[in-house]
């Protein structure tokens, strides 16, 4: 499959948007710690899930923001460490360490997608993975 070259960033407050997959989780970190809630809603697609620690997904940019924001308001840094980035053509899964300075942490299990424009973007957040996994999405 033929993806278009990525042209420019999306985001005034941070890089680009990857172009790799095994550059999303610093890419989302590198958006998260500037603490603007735009630059983290870009690297989610459209219809993307998010997989709260309890509850039931939440589907879109929007809700994926409000769940973000408790994390985003902490006003400290993320830090990420992936153990695995497994790649099948324009399909990723991620799995993640992640710390927010002392604060919470978790391991993520996160699928991204390369779009057509050649960038990749979570389709699947679950930044605790298996251990806030009590019901289907």
């Amino acid at each position: 499959m033929t993806h278009a070259r990525p042209t420019a960033a999306h985001s005034t407050a941070a890089r680009p948007l990857p172009t790799r997959a095994e550059d999303v989780p610093a890419a989302f970190a590198e958006r998260f710690n500037t603490g603007d809630p735009r630059a983290v809603e870009e690297m989610y697609e459209g219809g993307a899930a998010f997989v709260p620690r309890s509850g039931p997904a939440v589907h879109g940019r929007a809700g994926i923001a409000r769940h973000n924001a408790p994390f985003l308001g902490l006003g400290l840094p993320i830090r990420v460490r992936p153990r695995h980035v497994h790649v099948a053509h324009d399909i990723a899964l991620l799995i993640v360490d992640w710390e927010i300075e002392g604060t919470v942490s978790g391991t993520a299990t996160d699928v991204a997608r390369r779009g057509p424009d050649g960038y990749w973007r979570y389709v699947i957040d679950s930044p605790f993975g298996a251990a806030g996994a009590d019901h289907d999405g």
